[in-house]
């Protein structure tokens, strides 16, 4: 197997890791706390045992305990007991029981959060006998600080453009574009089709809006964070070329600035914004609403490329905390969420995209081109910074990004003034 202290794989030399877990640490109290870069201790043998406990989020919190059937039957002497958490709360709420003592023994972890636990001591490096390198390059970065892996990526999410083909080849577009010009190009010729109001729906900034335009910065060949994770580099560019491209969709009338919410499926449906870029749940919503035979009317293609065809890789891991009275029981769990065949499971369970790639070598996942799409995008879909202040500082590029897609700020001028407020608040290293 390989070691899961790895160093980082690079790709056009984009994104980081950091060292936040040289942080001074808190630990649990009962432990009094351990250096998080120690070596990571081998499993037990044997079968699971003990009572564990099970924070997932959302959806996943509610459907966790169908998937635990083939957990508890492999592993009769032990009892799993799953709490459902809100996402809205469940930051708050796992820093709280850190502080306290009291985190779970096993939880689903958003993938932002890991620099931020780890800086607290609060998660076990991965044990060398996980096969990190079976899950995706993009993924393996995302439970990845300062060089050591914590935990393991659960289920991965990346996005595509979105794009009517029935309204494509009343265009005259045939096949998908490829780089940024064509990209352009199609929505301008798909905006000029009979329904057409808007060529494609993008965020113009606020909450969440990086998430839109970093695929464009990777893109570019740039990035937010150095290799070794101990600047910023907003900056530059590379940067300023893909914000300037993003926002020339606003200023030359391409896509609506000021969008209502929620209206993405319908418009898309009605094909008054027949392109937009997402995720796999999208897939749902729009043949939801459209209804029967709408699945033929729209495909989906990988992002446009400049340097590379670069998304956003998002997702949640799985995590074993510091100081659990059950920990080699945890891992096993842990070991068997990750397995090919139960992500398969949990796929059909919640629609959520294997981090194993070997799990896409099953029918159920591979007979649909579209999901095959995400798959090949995934091979070059990238996490955000491992870095514990990242929640703090991507809210400041967001309201930069708003100001450039609304008001025409200059890109370079958003860019250097999320430069400064970035250095301001520092990586947390």
């Amino acid at each position: 197997m390989t070691s899961t202290r790895i160093t980082r794989r690079s790709l056009a030399g984009i994104g980081a890791l950091t060292a936040a877990g040289a942080l001074a640490a808190c630990g649990r109290p009962e432990d009094g706390g351990s250096d998080p870069a120690a070596p990571a201790q081998p499993i037990a043998e044997g079968p699971a045992t003990g009572e564990l406990t099970v924070w997932a989020m959302g959806a996943e919190g509610e459907a966790l305990p169908e998937l635990l059937d083939g957990f508890r039957e492999e592993n009769p002497e032990v009892t799993v007991d799953v709490t459902p958490v809100p996402w809205d709360s469940a930051h708050d709420k796992f820093t709280s029981a850190i502080a306290a003592g009291t985190a779970p023994d096993v939880a689903q972890i958003g993938s932002t959060w890991m620099s931020e636990f780890v800086s607290l001591n609060a998660l076990e490096p991965t044990p060398d006998s996980f096969p990190i390198e079976d899950f995706f390059p993009g993924a393996v970065e995302s439970v990845t600080v300062d060089g050591t892996v914590y935990g393991i990526p659960w289920y991965v999410e990346t996005r595509l453009v979105f794009y009517r083909t029935d309204i494509a080849e009343a265009a005259g577009i045939t096949e998908p574009p490829t780089d940024w010009e064509g990209l352009f190009a199609m929505a301008r010729a798909m905006q000029e089709q009979p329904d057409g109001t808007w060529g494609i729906a993008l965020q113009p900034g606020g909450q969440g809006s990086h998430q839109s335009v970093l695929p464009f910065v990777w893109s570019a060949g740039g990035a937010v964070v150095s290799e070794d994770g101990t600047e910023f580099t907003f900056a530059s560019a590379q940067n300023e070329e893909a914000l300037a491209y993003y926002q020339s969709y606003f200023t030359d009338g391409v896509a609506n600035p000021t969008p209502a919410d929620g209206t993405t499926e319908q418009d898309f449906v009605s094909g008054a914004v027949p392109m937009f870029i997402s995720g796999p749940w999208m897939m749902a919503a729009v043949e939801g609403l459209g209804g029967e035979g709408f699945a033929e009317k729209y495909g989906v293609f990988v992002m446009p490329q400049k340097e590379i065809s670069a998304s956003y890789l998002g997702g949640a891991n799985v995590g074993v905390f510091q100081g659990s009275e059950n920990r080699d029981s945890a891992w096993k769990l842990v070991e068997y969420l990750t397995r090919p065949e139960v992500q398969v499971r949990w796929f059909e369970i919640v629609a959520a995209l294997p981090s194993h790639q070997g799990a896409w070598e099953d029918e159920t996942v591979a007979s649909n081109a579209k999901f095959e799409a995400f798959h090949t995008q995934l091979q070059t879909a990238f996490a955000v910074p491992t870095i514990a202040t990242w929640e703090e500082v991507v809210a400041r590029f967001d309201a930069q990004i708003e100001q450039v897609c609304k008001q025409g700020l200059d890109p370079a001028e958003a860019l250097a003034t999320t430069q400064s407020e970035a250095q301001t608040i520092g990586t947390g290293s």
